[in-house]
């Protein structure tokens, strides 16, 4: 049970909640870093006390889930997105067995990093992370676009992009129950809602005459290239994974 709250308290975001929101001591940024790091200390922490998630732990895992949904859904900026998803995400690392935890969660992880970068580049070029206004960048900076359009597609679980293949996995390996169900269908469906509704709002539609737009520069190409060639190696390793 105490392995349990540990998880629950390095996957659910409850450092943020709890401290970081209310006194803004680390930027978004810093935020985005120290969720990661969580995560992975929860992954070695999972693979040294491995153990089955006790129902109360997974259903009070789901209500954190939903409320970082409901948050994630509110936000425009793409640092905050990506810490929000990958705690409405904690239920699956908690209730998924050690294996499949830790490929889900890399997997998500590599992904959400991908849309923290794209995060920077909103930042560097259009001066925040904040994508309201930023619309139809599919058009005008097409690499841009190429790139966003490939994180959220990843994120909202459409195969052959690892997280679909490592969420699959996860469910195929586990006792199913009604908990179970029920939080899958949750997760599922949230992670396609919120990568939807982004793609909407920022990747197409028509382009924002007011905004002075400037793609990806040739580094952040080839930083982007790596992500993504990093989520191809996933999705075979996912691949041999459902086939085994």
């Amino acid at each position: 049970m105490l392995i349990d709250f540990i998880l629950l308290f390095l996957f659910a975001g409850v450092p943020y909640y709890v401290f970081f929101e209310k006194t803004r001591i680390l930027g978004k940024e810093k935020i985005f870093y120290l969720s990661a790091f969580l995560l992975i200390c929860g992954i070695i922490l999972s693979h040294l006390s491995p153990q089955t998630a006790s129902t109360p732990i997974a259903v009070v895992a789901l209500i954190a889930s939903l409320f970082s949904l409901y948050k994630a859904k509110k936000t425009t900026n793409l640092y905050k997105l990506a810490y929000y998803i990958l705690f409405f995400n904690a239920p699956m690392l908690i209730m998924f067995k050690t294996r499949e935890s830790t490929l889900y969660g890399v997997s998500l992880l590599i992904t959400l990093l991908g849309i923290f970068m794209m995060g920077k580049y909103y930042e560097r070029n259009y001066g925040s992370a904040n994508y309201r206004s930023i619309t139809g960048i599919t058009l005008v900076t097409p690499y841009a676009g190429l790139m966003l359009t490939i994180y959220l597609t990843a994120l909202a679980l459409y195969p052959p992009f690892p997280n679909s293949l490592m969420f699959l996995n996860g469910i195929l390996a586990a006792d199913l129950s009604v908990l179970w169900y029920i939080t899958v269908v949750i997760i599922f469906f949230g992670n396609f809602l919120i990568a939807v509704r982004v793609m909407a709002k920022t990747v197409f539609g028509k382009p924002n005459t007011n905004v002075h737009y400037i793609d990806l520069a040739p580094k952040e190409r080839w930083l982007h290239l790596t992500i993504f060639i990093i989520l191809l190696v996933l999705s075979l390793v996912g691949l041999e994974e459902l086939l085994a």
